[in-house]
């Protein structure tokens, strides 16, 4: 019996981890990908205090100060999370373990929507990448690509227009979804070109990296860097049994506390609707210690 589960070792919950076993409190992060989504970036330049550093490094380093404080990591796969008491919870893994605790910290994050072509996973987190914010700086005075229609994808684009040589925005239909003023500054852009009813057949490069897009008529499009913006899902489902309050894009809505509407169940990271979803690692790390900090303070109240 803990007195708070993590499940997810990653931005937030391996901070959450730290932050919990400061307070003494007993604690285990459940991730089946140790270091999360960061993990996998090549080069992080945007995290205060690291100039510049591999994504693996630095959650090499959260992790480390999780264990160093106290906390216990699992490498497994959370299959379900049931409450079974007022206060209790049980956590079954998919390696066929079943824990308990008093309190629940849901710190899964948010799984890209992949384009499922040939040669994406082979250059993911590299010269593919799902965030222009973590690594447009990398592509400076480059051509790269963005494939998609909505907000996320236009202003991505216009981002990379400040830093690139040129943006070349892949759009599937003969629609933007994007609103009208990001289109409009887009469309303004010198050095942005925008291909309407175009889509990605092929991810094609070498060990030096990527060199273009193959494109659906068998064109080749020449690239250095492709950034992949058709939307992400938070990965809430394993709580769905308990039914917490969601948003219109399935994230789990959260108090100032980080606690959802499920007492004694908490959420930091990609996974909220904290910190006005913007997803960085910086952000992740400040909700986890949050949660943290929320759970001592109601254990400290209640007495359980």
């Amino acid at each position: 019996m803990y007195d708070v589960i993590i499940i997810g070792a990653g931005s937030a919950g391996l901070p959450a981890g730290m932050y919990a076993s400061r307070y003494k409190l007993s604690n285990l992060i459940i991730g089946e990908m140790p270091g999360g989504a960061l993990a996998t970036s090549h080069c992080v330049e945007n995290y205060p205090g690291t100039l510049s550093a591999p994504g693996g490094d630095i959650m090499r380093n959260f992790m480390e100060h999780a264990k160093v404080a106290g906390s216990e990591i699992l490498q497994d796969r959370v299959e379900e999370v049931s409450k079974i008491g007022e206060n209790r919870f049980s956590v079954h893994t998919m390696g066929g373990k079943v824990f308990e605790s008093k309190r629940i910290i849901l710190a899964t994050g948010n799984e890209y929507k992949m384009l499922g072509v040939p040669g994406e996973k082979e250059f993911y987190g590299q010269w593919v990448s799902y965030c222009a914010t973590c690594d447009g700086n990398f592509y400076k005075w480059l051509t790269v690509a963005v494939i998609g229609a909505g907000n996320t994808a236009i202003t991505e684009a216009l981002y990379l227009a400040e830093i690139c040589k040129e943006v070349h925005i892949l759009v599937r239909s003969d629609r933007i979804r994007a609103e009208d003023i990001w289109v409009e500054k887009a469309k303004a852009a010198q050095n942005i070109v925008i291909h309407m009813n175009t889509q990605a057949k092929e991810v094609i490069g070498s060990m030096m990296g990527v060199t273009g897009l193959r494109l659906q008529d068998d064109s080749i499009l020449p690239l250095d860097g492709v950034f992949v913006a058709i939307g992400s899902t938070p990965f809430t489902r394993i709580v769905d049994s308990l039914s917490p309050d969601k948003d219109a894009d399935g994230t789990l809505i959260v108090d100032k506390r980080q606690e959802t509407s499920v007492k004694g169940l908490y959420a930091a990271g990609d996974v909220t609707t904290n910190s006005n979803k913007f997803r960085q690692t910086i952000m992740s790390a400040a909700e986890g210690c949050l949660a943290a900090n929320s759970v001592h303070e109601d254990i400290l109240r209640l007495g359980h």
